[in-house]
């Protein structure tokens, strides 16, 4: 069933409202125009469905969440963007950059204003508050399974995530739904959008995982497109710990050769972008063709300048990062960086939800990628 069909059968659990703050702005008007189109000539037709609300801040740095239309009963979608630094407030006659704590504390202000009048919260969160500290060692906060816990408390039904670090979180809120989401036919449409001579095959393409924690996704990846999968593994040195970490050594391939081959690596995160960056120097050193580096969030923490580097260079042909986080006008302006709208997809997934339908399809998404393949002329493998 497709979308418009959806909003035109009218047997929704409960009218839809969007719910938006400042951080995600950009990519909860795309959503929105989504469902306003998908809805015109039909009962749920309306000029937006997102409703008016604000979190005012005193200089002293206390705010407060204001919802300024009724909500009551309404089956609302928080998008929540907690990276976006962008956003900033006075703070004692300061400009003050929002942290992910300060997104975080404003969504359950925005939550706390509903005054429990909502039929239904869900939370669309595709960056997931305090995701990176996955594990808990000894005497260690656990910040995300707090998080989850203090939304369940507070009577969020759902957790919408893109590509979470690491969805066991989840566990800590066993009785609230949490959809780990992976865009994996948003980002291979926009790859082969922006480089239609792309071969999907054995001889001329190769999925790389940058380490063993992003093995899952790399994976996907090679099994939907039918090629080969190679792998590297970080060597550290537990003797010492740097910046609360122990130092990366080297990084070892374990694969087939890479030589004339094109190579996809996916991860979650660029943050330093080191990481990546090495990989990428690695598997010229192997001869490999060009290079296409992939994450979900494309924060680059420490700059552009190696990336321009190793692109004026040709050791990476292109950068992919979705548009679920906070870009810089500096990152969307580069010619390496190819940017993957993941606004539609979030919308199907509303839609899905506000009439209560299985999202089983669009969590996986083997079949649309397989036809995008038969569409660009590639055989996918389960037919070959």
């Amino acid at each position: 069933m497709d979308a418009k069909t959806i909003f035109h059968s009218g047997s929704h659990i409960a009218p839809l409202g969007l719910i938006v703050p400042e951080g995600a702005r950009e990519l909860g008007e795309k959503i929105n125009n989504h469902l306003v189109s998908w809805a015109k000539n039909g009962p749920e037709e309306k000029e937006t469905f997102i409703i008016e609300s604000e979190c005012p801040r005193f200089s002293s740095g206390d705010g407060k969440g204001m919802i300024k239309e009724t909500v009551r009963g309404k089956d609302l979608y928080f998008v929540v963007d907690i990276g976006n630094y962008s956003c900033q407030y006075t703070l004692f006659d300061r400009k003050n950059s929002m942290s992910p704590d300060d997104h975080f504390m404003d969504l359950k202000r925005l939550i706390q204003a509903t005054s429990g009048k909502a039929h239904r919260i869900s939370v669309i969160m595709p960056l997931l508050y305090g995701g990176r500290q996955h594990r808990r060692s000894y005497r260690e906060s656990l910040d995300c399974a707090v998080a989850l816990q203090e939304l369940q408390a507070m009577g969020v039904s759902n957790i919408i995530t893109f590509d979470a670090h690491d969805a066991r979180v989840q566990n800590a809120a066993p009785l609230m739904g949490f959809d780990n989401v992976m865009p994996t036919y948003q980002v291979l449409k926009a790859l082969l959008h922006d480089f239609p001579d792309m071969l999907f095959d054995r001889s001329h393409f190769m999925v790389v995982s940058p380490d063993e924690g992003a093995m899952n996704r790399n994976m996907y990846y090679a099994s939907v497109l039918g090629v080969d999968l190679g792998m590297f593994y970080k060597r550290r040195d537990y003797s010492r710990i740097v910046n609360g970490r122990n130092p990366i050594v080297a990084h070892e391939y374990l694969g087939d050769s890479v030589e004339g081959k094109d190579i996809f690596i996916a991860d979650d995160i660029i943050s330093s972008g080191e990481s990546m960056l090495d990989i990428a120097y690695e598997l010229k050193k192997r001869k490999a063709n060009r290079i296409f580096a992939y994450s979900t969030y494309a924060i680059f923490t420490n700059g552009l300048k190696a990336f321009d580097k190793a692109f004026e260079e040709g050791v990476i042909s292109g950068v992919l990062g979705s548009n679920l986080t906070y870009r810089t006008p500096a990152l969307r302006s580069r010619p390496w960086f190819h940017e993957v709208d993941c606004s539609k997809y979030i919308a199907y997934f509303i839609a899905a939800l506000n009439y209560d339908l299985s999202v089983s399809a669009i969590i996986d998404p083997s079949a649309k990628v397989h036809q995008l393949l038969k569409d660009h002329g590639f055989c996918p493998p389960d037919v070959k």
